[in-house]
């Protein structure tokens, strides 16, 4: 029968490294989990709720985003 367990081998990741690195909040998670005054809230809910319907997604959304690709390409 084989276990299949983390190595010892210290490597770029380890169980040691991980547990270091999800203790500490990084600047963006610090940024994002802050609560910002600009947050438009009734546009989110609004947002929210389209996509919930399945109607946020139109195909003059997509094809809008589709130029903009394109020309991002270009």
């Amino acid at each position: 029968m084989y276990y299949h367990m983390p190595t010892c081998l210290e490597g770029p990741i380890s169980r040691n490294r991980l547990q270091g690195l999800f203790n500490t909040p990084t600047k963006a998670e610090t940024e994002v989990s802050a609560p910002s005054e600009d947050i438009r809230r009734d546009l989110v809910e609004r947002v929210r709720l389209e996509i919930a319907e399945g109607i946020y997604d139109t195909p003059e959304k997509w094809e809008a985003a589709l130029d903009r690709l394109a020309e991002d390409l270009e």
